[in-house]
């Protein structure tokens, strides 16, 4: 394992067996077992590229972006709710990188996102820069360049776990600025911004052995009422599912698992 991981290997939701025998969850809908073999996000895909791999104009206006394309999720470790994304979270308006820079403190998360696009994490240190992982380079950006004409926003609070003091943060990106490639530890953008914030190992690649049960479960939230529960045995893993899900966006998410739910109930006669 270690940092010279290959490519993942990821199994779809009709794919995958459920956990429970029944295929469901009495309380909150199906439980699926989601499992990366291999490591490494599409971060090819992450910036300046689209969904197919073509090349985007760097000078290409301002990205489209539609607040209800977001997929709204919460995560477990066991009980404890260890992120959560819902319209009811008001930190996620989302502004250009020119006004953002007026509300952003040296040790923030920034992420910049786009419709269609994996979003991009960022650790802003002061001086209107920021340090983030693009392209398997860690590298030190002024923060209206790196988001490449995404919009944008602060994120402290989606990860519940508590944060390391501002400077600690800050010379926790800058120390990394240069490394590349196989010096990595980071398997994406979002991974390195949080793993700089929080310090928790469980962002580093190989951070937690994959052995054994699922203590992740991430709620996809469908309605009010319904959720969808992927589980998971790493971090780093639940992460890679959710930023494919923030890459899909919200209406190909639910009828990727409505077509799952097709596929359970078919397997039952």
């Amino acid at each position: 394992m270690g940092n010279q991981m290959d490519r993942l290997s990821h199994l779809s939701y009709a794919e995958v067996p459920t956990v429970d025998p029944n295929g469901a969850d009495a309380e909150d809908g199906p439980r699926i077992g989601v499992s990366y073999i291999f490591s490494n996000d599409d971060d090819e895909l992450e910036d300046g590229c689209a969904a197919d791999g073509s090349e985007r104009d760097p000078n290409q206006e301002e990205k489209h972006y539609d607040r209800r394309d977001e997929v709204e999720c919460a995560v477990y470790n066991r009980d404890e709710c260890i992120y959560e994304k819902s319209a009811k979270c008001a930190s996620l308006e989302v502004y250009s990188p020119e006004n953002l820079l007026n509300k952003c403190k040296a040790g923030d998360l920034v992420e910049f996102v786009a419709t269609g696009q994996y979003p991009h994490w960022a650790v802003y240190v002061g001086d209107f820069q920021v340090v983030h992982l693009h392209r398997a380079e860690v590298k030190n950006s002024f923060l209206t360049d790196a988001g490449q004409g995404r919009r944008c926003r602060v994120v402290n609070e989606l990860y519940k776990f508590k944060a390391l003091g501002a400077d600690v943060v800050v010379q926790n990106a800058m120390e990394q600025v240069g490394l590349k490639e196989r010096e990595l530890s980071w398997r994406n953008s979002e991974c390195f911004a949080a793993w700089c914030r929080f310090g928790k190992r469980e962002f580093k690649m190989g951070g937690e052995i994959r052995i054994g049960k699922q203590p992740y479960r991430l709620k996809i939230l469908v309605s009010d009422k319904h959720a969808h529960v992927l589980e998971f045995q790493s971090l780093e893993d639940m992460i890679m599912e959710k930023r494919r899900n923030d890459h899909l966006g919200r209406a190909a998410v639910l009828q990727e698992l409505g077509k799952r739910e097709q596929h359970s109930s078919s397997s039952c006669w």
